[in-house]
């Protein structure tokens, strides 16, 4: 097992010299705490705020919400092939495809972290799950998800590595015209 350090904002720095399977996950890991560095601390009010002068509808509240959403969907419907469970469920998507973002409008700053977290949680352990099974767990191809394309673990992990760092970019962009706070 490597030994995990962390920086001045208690993020796990990612492993230089491990396999694959636990670089992946550094890196996941690492941006995963970003995130949560980035929207730490705020209100409502702050979470809701949307950038001064762009037409952009992005809040770091949506963003709580759609990594939620982008969590669950790619470690427990894709990877597990879990079934859709709520708040996901009863979602009508096809009225709004940008549900996760707008309706985070209407959560408490609690609620989305929550949300956020646990949903991290579980990943984290659909992701155990899947790193315990016989073989090449990451290049396991995983069922078809859409009914016409099908991907591996390993894929939904850099994927997720992707997912983050383009969202911690914008976080970055908010969190400054928030309170002044910069990232890195």
């Amino acid at each position: 097992m490597t030994t995990v350090f962390y920086d001045d904002q208690g993020r796990p720095e990612p492993p230089e010299t491990a396999g694959e399977a636990e670089t992946l996950l550094g890196f996941l890991e690492f941006l995963r705490a970003t995130f949560a560095w980035r929207t730490g601390g705020l209100d409502e009010a702050a979470l809701r705020r949307r950038l001064d002068g762009h037409p952009s509808e992005m809040t770091l509240g949506g963003m709580l919400k759609h990594l939620a959403f982008v969590e669950f969907w790619w470690f427990e419907a894709v990877a597990l092939g879990a079934p859709t469970s709520e708040p996901w469920v009863s979602v009508d998507w096809a009225a709004d495809e940008d549900w996760d973002w707008h309706s985070a409008a209407e959560d408490s700053a609690a609620d989305l972290r929550a949300l956020w977290e646990g949903q991290v949680e579980r990943s984290r352990q659909a992701v155990q799950e899947l790193l315990a099974a016989d073989g090449d767990p990451l290049g396991r191809v995983l069922e078809s998800y859409d009914g016409r394309r099908r991907v591996t673990l390993r894929w939904i992990l850099t994927h997720m590595i992707e997912e983050y760092a383009r969202h911690n970019g914008h976080a970055d962009l908010l969190r400054e015209q928030i309170d002044g706070q910069t990232g890195e």
